[in-house]
């Protein structure tokens, strides 16, 4: 099993994403990536957040914890502050999946790239119960 960290960064009612072929049939996703050994959640979030996006990014709240079991992946999701770095000034070849994109989406176009009500209910009511396990990842729908 292996810990994933992602960040949710919301800004003006839009969340930033990144468009890459997923696990799944999405094709836009959170930001983020597996925590190498020696490095905190924070400093490894961070880390994917610039290289994944260009964002320089302050780590803010624990959002929730959540399994993909058929993956054996323990993802751990922070709310995020923008704080410097260029939208789009992605590292090549930092993920073994290319980025396509890197976009602010305005939250009510969630739904028409694959995610669900729920995920979206929760982005705009600010997470409550935040910084609880979750369960699955369908728990906060994805």
């Amino acid at each position: 099993m292996h810990t994933r960290v992602t960040g949710i960064v919301i800004e003006d009612g839009q969340i930033l994403m990144l468009d890459q072929d997923t696990d799944g049939s999405r094709s836009w996703s959170l930001p983020g990536g597996k925590v190498e050994n020696g490095e905190t959640l924070e400093e490894a979030l961070v880390r994917e957040m610039r290289e994944e996006t260009g964002v320089d990014v302050e780590v803010g709240r624990l959002l929730y914890v959540c399994d993909h079991v058929k993956a054996h992946v323990v993802h751990i999701t922070f709310e995020a502050r923008r704080v410097g770095g260029q939208i789009g000034a992605v590292k090549e070849g930092a993920d073994t999946r290319p980025i396509r994109q890197v976009a602010f989406v305005k939250l009510d176009d969630l739904p028409g790239l694959g995610f669900s009500d729920l995920f979206l209910k929760l982005c705009r009511d600010g997470f409550p119960g935040a910084g609880s396990y979750m369960g699955p990842k369908s728990a906060i729908g994805l």
